[in-house]
């Protein structure tokens, strides 16, 4: 392979991709794939990382081969996105040996060998993910949308080795290679050695990492978190003395609410300007927080409905009012997942027989499970309708579905269909059906794969 190129290309799109302006290098290259100004990167690769930096507000860098008149060139892509495009820069690759031998399958550095793991992973300069293989989703069982743009410390729980060091941290500080991190990852607690290459700019500037990781359990192991514990869900409430669930939402509930406050007020930016990655933690921080109230308030309730004695107030409530204000408490989290909810016209009623703040807490927890399950662009009906001697509220979504077999699950205690997703504590379904007993009526699905859900609360006439 001849590099004869010597100089930095550079070309710039607009937002919808569309190559504005270009120098004679890259204009020639671009040309070479049948492409001109004026129209859209003709470089399959260049135009990818184009797309992944615009989509992700953040730098791109990866390795790609080129073809000229010369042959085939090893040249670096860096994609910088700007307020009105993204700026492209085709670099020469002063590595591409190096890197001929990692896409082969191993990198030889300092005499150490790093071998091409189960799949591979890069970051950008700020160790921001910008790259996996489809295969990582598979064999760990999350949604690589989801890690796309975020930390790789979201991704990966690294871990010090014996002198407490984290040989991938020494290696982009030394700019070098490694082959011996060993890190869990986070979705599913299994151990992996990372391997990884440092890339740097024409000016030495470290520009991300490319990297793998090599599973070094095979089988997921029990993680002890809120929705998959080593203890029994039977044991959890049971080994509780009474009274300690609400002794421990005393106990916690004012402090957590102030770190939410205090992270939200940093996200806001409230005193000043702040670096987008720290206003980021400050999000997230704010966001654990939440789930950590969530979960005290599912355990609170989870012991008071399985005491003998647990009792709801009946009273006359309007279905339609408290349909209302469920979609009207997650409307903000509807719009943020460009989902809208379609709730019950003002001028409709229905009355039912039930306790108003647990007909809430119902319906919020039915409209928020809708909410998370449904794609972008999708509507959430809450629809009313009346049966002998009862009173409905239908919420419907335009998720995935729910296959027969798992209808009686969902409703079972700390049970979720996908654990590796955010967002419950497995409680809230089997607590909406004990709350919706108790008052003397039921709540049933009617789902199947790829056709949504209709989850149906039933409330005795008043």
């Amino acid at each position: 392979m001849r590099d004869t190129m010597a100089e930095p290309a550079r070309g710039r799109t607009d937002r919808e991709g569309v190559l504005r302006e270009a120098d004679a290098g890259f204009d020639r290259l671009n040309a070479r794939a049948g492409g001109a100004l004026g129209e859209p990167i003709r470089m399959p690769s260049v135009a990818a990382a184009a797309r992944l930096a615009q989509r992700l507000g953040i730098p791109v860098s990866r390795p790609l081969v080129a073809a000229d008149e010369d042959g085939e060139r090893a040249l670096w892509v860096r994609a910088e996105p700007e307020e009105d495009g993204v700026v492209v820069e085709l670099i020469p690759a002063r590595e591409a040996g190096r890197w001929a031998e990692a896409m082969a399958g191993r990198v030889q550095s300092g005499g150490s060998e790093a071998v091409w793991g189960d799949w591979k992973w890069e970051t950008d300069r700020a160790l921001r993910l910008t790259r996996m293989s489809p295969k990582a989703a598979a064999l760990h069982g999350f949604a690589l949308s989801e890690l796309l743009g975020r930390p790789l410390t979201r991704l990966f729980d690294l871990m010090g080795g014996a002198d407490g060091q984290f040989p991938l941290l020494a290696a982009v500080a030394a700019r070098t290679a490694v082959d011996g991190q060993v890190a869990r990852v986070r979705s599913d607690g299994r151990r992996v050695r990372l391997s990884a290459v440092a890339q740097t700019d024409r000016a030495g500037g470290f520009v991300g990492l490319h990297g793998s990781a090599t599973l070094l359990d095979r089988a997921p192991e029990p993680v002890a978190t809120a929705d998959s514990s080593h203890l029994h869900p039977e044991a959890l409430t049971q080994s509780f003395p009474d009274g300690f669930t609400q002794r421990l939402d005393r106990a916690l509930r004012g402090p957590l609410s102030r770190i939410i406050a205090t992270a939200d007020s940093i996200q806001a930016q409230t005193e000043g300007p702040l670096r987008d990655d720290y206003a980021e933690y400050a999000g997230d921080i704010a966001g654990a927080g939440r789930h950590l109230l969530g979960l005290i308030e599912d355990l609170v309730d989870l012991q008071a409905v399985e005491r003998d004695d647990f009792a709801v107030e009946i009273e006359r409530i309007d279905l339609a009012d408290v349909a209302r204000r469920a979609a009207g408490l997650l409307s903000v989290r509807a719009s943020e997942g460009k989902v809208s909810i379609d709730r019950p016209m003002t001028d409709t009623g229905i009355v039912a027989a039930g306790e108003f703040r647990r007909v809430l807490q119902i319906l919020v927890n039915l409209v928020s499970n809708a909410v998370r399950h449904s794609p972008p662009g999708s509507t959430v009906w809450i629809r009313l309708q009346e049966e002998a001697g009862s009173a409905c509220v239908i919420v419907a979504d335009q998720g995935p579905g729910i296959a027969a077999e798992d209808h009686h699950r969902i409703f079972e205690r700390f049970e979720r269909l996908q654990p590796q997703h955010s967002g419950g504590s497995g409680l809230g379904l089997y607590l909406a059906r004990r709350l919706a007993r108790a008052m003397g009526g039921e709540l049933s699905v009617d789902s199947a794969p790829g056709q949504g859900a209709r989850f149906i609360l039933r409330l005795p006439s008043a």
